[in-house]
């Protein structure tokens, strides 16, 4: 029997908002039976569904963060939000993790000042895990911090190191530094101070990352900075949409090309299933008391369920407890 957890979930996280979030908890504990949740959102939306649903509980909130709002002005001014007293559950003891597909800001703002960071973390880090060719990657930080100093990525290799063996079940996972070139001296001023850092303190540290290496399956984990991070998992979203798009256009472009559709219709339905974000859920956000995964807006049942799971993966493996000890044996290693 798997350890019994409870994941808090943001009821009105997401484009399509609650009836998705209901259908996708929903599947998640139906797969999970040591699962329960506390779902958090208006009365009439959570409760009838707490009432109708085994190890659900309805937590009414009379307040919601939107897209457009000031993520940490939003999170101090509006405690009663489903976002945010879904965090407080958290730190509060009520829940282990916390899931929304809500503001990516406000998500990272509420369990950075709500949740609160693990002691010597610096800067939390949000986390994606990639399709590599063969075994996944995980790219940190894709959006949290787009300034960072070298300890910064030091820290974000430490923590990256332990999810992936955590969770990604990698035995001696490799660590990359994203840069221009593979050499030791490449890269900027930035660049080169962080690659002697992580090569002084990173046992798990294997060099310079170049872009092409993200999807080749070459690392396990690859650091960069919020802003560079986040650059490159969109173009990387971006690309497959269209090669997809390229693909679909030239195989109905002739009669040959849509028997070939057919035939390999399922292989091409499996292939788009292991690129397509909803396989893993949402992003990991690292470094914050208890677990935080923050999934895409246009989360569909699938990948809300997905998200809810990988919350659970997460406590269940004490990522928080791994993490926060690594860091303190980084620094007495420092």
């Amino acid at each position: 029997m798997a350890e019994k957890v409870t994941i808090t979930v943001d009821a009105l996280g997401g484009d399509d908002a609650p009836g998705v979030v209901l259908d996708g908890v929903a599947q998640a504990l139906a797969a999970d039976p040591d699962l329960s949740v506390i779902l958090c959102g208006p009365a009439e939306v959570v409760e009838p569904f707490a009432a109708s649903h085994e190890r659900a509980e309805a937590r009414a909130t009379t307040e919601f963060i939107a897209m457009d709002e000031h993520p940490a002005n939003a999170v101090r001014r509006k405690k009663d939000s489903s976002l945010v007293v879904g965090c407080r559950l958290v730190k509060e003891g009520a829940a282990d993790g916390f899931f929304s597909a809500g503001s990516t800001g406000a998500c990272l703002a509420a369990a950075t000042l709500v949740m609160g960071r693990v002691k010597g973390v610096k800067r939390p880090a949000l986390g994606q895990v990639l399709p590599a060719y063969g075994t996944p990657t995980l790219l940190l930080d894709v959006g949290a911090n787009a300034d960072c100093k070298a300890e910064y990525l030091v820290q974000f290799a430490q923590m990256g190191a332990v999810y992936a063996r955590e969770i990604m079940g990698v035995a001696a996972p490799r660590v990359g530094l994203l840069n221009i070139g593979e050499e030791d001296t490449k890269g900027s001023a930035a660049a080169q101070e962080a690659h002697a850092l992580l090569r002084a303190e990173v046992p798990e540290f294997a060099g310079n990352a170049e872009g092409r290496d993200i999807l080749a399956g070459t690392f396990d984990v690859v650091v960069t900075d919020g802003f560079t991070g986040n650059v490159c998992l969109k173009a990387i979203e971006g690309t497959s949409s269209v090669l997809f798009r390229y693909m679909k256009d030239a195989l109905m472009a002739s009669a040959k090309g849509k028997l070939g559709a057919l035939l390999v219709k399922g292989d091409l339905a499996e292939l788009k299933g292991k690129l397509s974000p909803d396989t893993h859920g949402g992003a990991p956000l690292l470094g914050v008391k208890g677990a935080c995964v923050v999934g895409h807006g246009s989360s569909s049942p699938l990948a809300i369920k997905n998200g809810v799971l990988a919350a659970a993966r997460t406590v269940r493996s004490h990522v928080s407890e791994v993490i926060a000890a690594k860091v303190i044996e980084g620094g007495e290693r420092a």
